[in-house]
């Protein structure tokens, strides 16, 4: 009879008792919380056992999938095993035939009440209990150092306060939460700064694919979602070539490339980011192979990669050694609109050019942003078009386009990488084509056709550029 009222028990339970949430209860707040408001007490099911006769580690395998996992909570203690009441409402959910084997039966299943506060509960799991249930989760946040970057959209300023006492608490080792006010506008990259929680420092060390970085957050830019991007163009760099960054910020490009024994120019207009590009390359030992630079990236173009172009022309004959060239421009807002800077940049300079062609390609790097629901490589394409003043064609002046990440809905940043080629540096475009390009940009909103895109993203064979060299170079300053 006892048996048979353990088994109408967990019949009834299985049956119905109603899903139970193991996420914090509502509450609603203005600007501040109590922690003690998250408390919540819910019965869970249970497993008792003995100790003794079962061998508790194999039960636990058993019941990994259902185990109640729950932060700064034990699961498995004093012989009772903890489920989650969201997967489990009666023994028969479990697997019953193999819990017998070990031992375990029916009556060993129960439940149990627990309480669970605000140490037990994700920093998402308690902003989603304070915000309405209309409104998205609650930012996007990016973490810096000992920063925690929020960027919060108009409907959740109310509860700035709450959601940035969570992330402090949540978060290991933050010390500042701060929201971004306004977007990134201005001439240096930079954008004003709202502390909402935590102390009033914003010069942080962050490590980068093997690089470790200072800067002061509030007067550079800094993007930890680029890192996989600036690994990925420094991957192409090798011992010998040459790297020019037209707006190198605190160094993400050009400090891992300098390590790379790659000869670098780097330049940046914002003096912060001049100060750090410079502290970093010290710091990192690699001062040989790279020169800095601090000037607006037009000026860096037509003077000082003209001259290292030239230079590296007239040293081609005395120096046949193999190598590459490569231009980053990454200010995705403004990047294209330096391009033109490129048409003509070696014609009629006086020197000699005759042995132009003994240098290999340079490849322009040129991140941009792209709004609208059309083709984005389209659309990315046509950008570039309009402000270089031709047509881009495949394996001649266009390499690949590529999607980089998303930056808002409908918004994408992409690269462009360009083949900067005799004609485009000494200006011998045909008439041809300015022409066929002037025909087409008629309308600056026009999006060419899909025929005129190149759109199979792939790069071009190996053949098609010079032979890297993997031969050492001695430590001493190449520029």
């Amino acid at each position: 009879m006892k048996l048979l009222n353990i088994i109408t028990k967990s019949f009834i339970a299985c049956r119905f008792i109603t899903k139970m949430s193991l996420l914090p209860s509502k509450i609603s707040i203005t600007s501040t919380f109590k922690r003690e408001d998250f408390t919540k007490t819910l019965s869970v099911p249970i497993l008792k056992t003995d100790g003794k006769n079962v061998d508790l580690n194999s039960v636990v395998k058993l019941l990994k999938a259902c185990l109640l996992k729950v932060q700064k909570f034990q699961a498995v203690k004093d012989g009772k095993i903890f489920l989650n009441p969201d997967k489990v409402r009666c023994f028969e959910q479990l697997p019953v035939d193999d819990l017998k084997k070990s031992g375990i039966n029916c009556s060993s299943f129960g439940f149990e009440d627990i309480t669970l506060s605000y140490d037990n509960w994700k920093a998402d799991e308690l902003i989603r209990a304070i915000i309405p249930d209309n409104l998205e989760s609650a930012a996007s946040f990016s973490r810096i150092g000992h920063i925690i970057h929020l960027n919060l959209k108009d409907e959740l300023l109310p509860y700035k306060a709450a959601i940035s006492q969570i992330f402090l608490d949540k978060t290991p080792n933050c010390r500042t939460v701060i929201n971004k006010a306004q977007s990134i506008e201005n001439t240096y990259r930079n954008f004003q700064i709202e502390l909402l929680r935590g102390d009033d420092d914003y010069q942080v060390q962050v490590k980068e694919n093997g690089i470790t970085f200072e800067f002061d957050f509030s007067s550079v830019y800094w993007n930890p979602r680029l890192s996989t991007e600036h690994e990925r163009l420094v991957k192409l760099l090798h011992p010998n070539d040459y790297f020019y960054d037209v707006f190198a910020g605190v160094g993400p490009f050009s400090v891992p490339a300098a390590k790379r024994r790659v000869n670098v120019l780097a330049n940046d207009l914002n003096p912060h980011s001049f100060k750090w590009l410079e502290y970093n390359i010290k710091k990192n030992k690699c001062e040989n192979y790279v020169k800095t630079f601090n000037k607006d990236g037009r000026q860096f173009i037509i003077h000082d990669i003209k001259e290292n172009l030239l230079t590296r022309i007239e040293q081609r004959l005395i120096d046949p050694v193999d190598y590459s060239i490569h231009i980053a421009m990454n200010l995705p807002a403004l990047s294209v609109t330096f391009l033109n800077s490129f048409v003509g940049l070696l014609k009629g300079n006086g020197r000699s050019i005759k042995n132009s062609h003994s240098i290999p390609t340079p490849i322009i790097h040129c991140y941009l942003f792209v709004k609208g629901i059309d083709d984005s490589k389209c659309m990315a394409q046509e950008l570039v078009e309009k402000h270089f003043g031709f047509k881009l064609i495949p394996n001649d002046t266009l390499k690949e386009i590529s999607f980089v990440r998303n930056v808002a809905p409908n918004k994408d940043m992409m690269r462009v990488d360009i083949f900067l080629t005799s004609d485009i540096l000494f200006d011998n475009i045909s008439q041809k084509r300015l022409n066929d390009s002037c025909n087409n940009d008629d309308d600056d909103d026009e999006v060419p056709s899909k025929k005129s895109c190149f759109k199979n993203g792939k790069e071009q064979e190996e053949a098609e550029h010079p032979t890297k060299t993997t031969n050492k170079q001695e430590d001493q300053k190449h520029l």
